[in-house]
């Protein structure tokens, strides 16, 4: 993100975001745009059924907000972009209130070890795809991260029980765009960008390293505090 000492104080691109919805998907619309530190200078209710909003926003607060606008609008809403100026610094925006499931080890992802991990939360990987050790292969269920074993195999033995061997049932992982991507990392996290994949990875990629940078990140934060 570009920003600038004007006066002393830290600036940020603003944007004018203009958009046009139906009435019955205004409330959503604010509540997205409020999480993105949006401020409303004008709304024009044209009494067929379609509001127009206007809002200035920071430009960092519209990573991936197109996406999740038209999911939340069923495709009915348009929106429209343009750089406004600069403006002092809106805040802090509160990043995604879940955790990363992180690869443990470098290896070829198996149906078995993803259906164990499905129940943690929703996948970016499927089977038969290589990972390495501190790549993000999901998104958890919780706040915290959680180390997975995205590579575990399934025990054979000589021994059958009637179901034991059903096939494995996946739900299919969730493919992030650049945009939805930029949207979901935090501030631990890095994109990987390739002819044929976008990849999110942890900074420090070996788990002992991270556990230890995230002691200190949270040393510093309480120290400034």
């Amino acid at each position: 993100m570009v920003t600038r000492e004007i006066d002393g104080r830290r600036h940020e691109p603003v944007e004018r975001l203009a958009i046009d919805i139906p009435e019955e998907v205004l409330g959503v619309t604010t509540q997205l745009l409020a999480a993105r530190r949006g401020r409303m200078e004008q709304m024009v209710n044209h009494g067929t059924g379609w509001v127009r909003l206007e809002y200035l926003v920071p430009a960092r607060g519209l990573i991936g907000f197109r996406t999740e606008f038209l999911t939340e609008t069923r495709r009915a809403g348009i929106v429209h972009a343009v750089f406004e100026r600069y403006e002092p610094w809106f805040g802090e925006i509160k990043t995604r209130p879940t955790g990363s499931l992180v690869a443990d080890r470098p290896g070829t992802t198996g149906g078995f070890a993803l259906f164990k991990m499905q129940e943690r939360g929703q996948l970016f990987v499927g089977p038969g795809e290589d990972v390495y050790e501190g790549m993000v292969v999901g998104e958890s269920s919780r706040a915290e991260d959680l180390d997975v074993n995205a590579v575990r195999e399934k025990k054979l033995t000589n021994v059958r029980a009637a179901g034991s061997d059903d096939t494995v049932r996946l739900v299919p992982p969730r493919r992030l765009s650049l945009d939805r991507a930029l949207e979901f990392i935090r501030e631990d996290e890095c994109i990987e960008v390739t002819p044929d994949a976008v990849r999110l990875r942890k900074l420090v990629l070996p788990a002992g390293e991270r556990a230890t940078a995230a002691k200190r990140r949270k040393a510093e934060r309480l120290s400034v505090a």
